[in-house]
């Protein structure tokens, strides 16, 4: 996912008309965005609920919830910020008072911010530390994982997390070039994959940089991201009042499908509407302007009456 290049990085919310539009917020209402980045769809949220509203916004990482809360300063609804990954949202809700929600929203992946900082070692274009943790307490890095992993175990995160096609011949390249020294920056993996696979990410037949997915299965595993979104779909429901809604932005099918079959099933149980039969995917104005955007799949769901 890129950024672009003249906004203000990373505050540029995705498919931010859609996510109002599908999602729409009224005076009063309790919201929770449950990855509130830099506060971009928060403070449009902000905006419609007013000083009767409550808006509660989690985040992993402390910098982002920081800019957020700066962002949010002049808002008129009660604001609460939270350092807590969303698989703990229940635990969230006891600590601020709030049992109930008439909206959240989940918009996954990597924030732009991340990728513009390379001591954070989320960019393959950028050289740094082979790092990735959102929430810099986790223990494990991605250098960990990289260094760690058996040759086996590394395809099988590539090809699970990533649907990377060429996960053994990637994982075999990083065992072989890892005895000479660790691998501990995110240059030496990219140019590492690169050779794995066998494209130049400067050439112009490259529109994808060849080691995109990889770094992708890295970071999902560090921050444990599949089995945090499945803990965060097992709880909206209780959560969420009669016709409440909940929005999920995906940015690839790794992500995209647990929530899509999730949303199939909660339907079938008589739990959800679902609001999107097809994913609502950006604008080709949208995608000209936000190049994150082009990836990105909105899927939103209504809380039905509990029987």
């Amino acid at each position: 996912m890129s950024h672009q290049e003249d906004e203000p990085r990373g505050h540029i919310p995705v498919l931010a008309h859609e996510v109002c539009e599908l999602m729409p917020a009224k005076a009063g209402d309790v919201v929770i965005d449950v990855t509130v980045g830099l506060g971009g769809h928060a403070s449009l949220f902000a905006e419609l609920i007013g000083p009767t509203g409550t808006l509660i916004g989690l985040d992993v990482d402390p910098e982002n919830l920081s800019l957020a809360k700066q962002k949010l300063a002049d808002v008129a609804p009660r604001v609460e910020m939270v350092q807590a990954n969303f698989a703990d949202l229940s635990s969230v809700l006891e600590q601020v008072g709030v049992e109930r929600a008439n909206l959240i929203l989940a918009d996954l992946g990597v924030n732009s911010a991340h990728l513009d900082q390379p001591e954070r070692g989320f960019s393959f274009r950028h050289d740094g530390p082979l790092d990735m943790r959102m929430n810099p307490k986790l223990v494990t890095t991605a250098a960990d994982l990289v260094n760690r992993l058996t040759e086996k175990e590394l395809a099988s995160l590539f090809f699970y997390n990533a649907q990377e096609m060429k996960s053994r011949r990637i994982a075999k390249w990083i065992c072989e070039q890892r005895k000479d020294s660790r691998i501990l920056n995110t240059g030496r993996l990219a140019e590492i994959v690169s050779r794995a696979v066998g494209v130049n990410p400067e050439s112009r037949k490259s529109k994808i940089h060849p080691a995109t997915r990889t770094f992708q299965a890295l970071r999902m595993a560090v921050n444990d991201e599949i089995p945090c979104l499945e803990g965060l779909l097992a709880k909206a429901p209780d959560i969420l009042v009669e016709g409440g809604r909940f929005g999920v932005i995906a940015f690839h099918s790794v992500e995209d499908r647990p929530v899509k079959l999730d949303f199939r099933q909660r339907k079938t149980d008589g739990i959800y509407r679902i609001l999107t039969k097809k994913p609502i995917v950006a604008s080709a104005e949208e995608r000209d302007s936000n190049p994150r955007a082009r990836s990105a799949k909105l899927r939103v769901v209504e809380r039905l009456p509990v029987e």
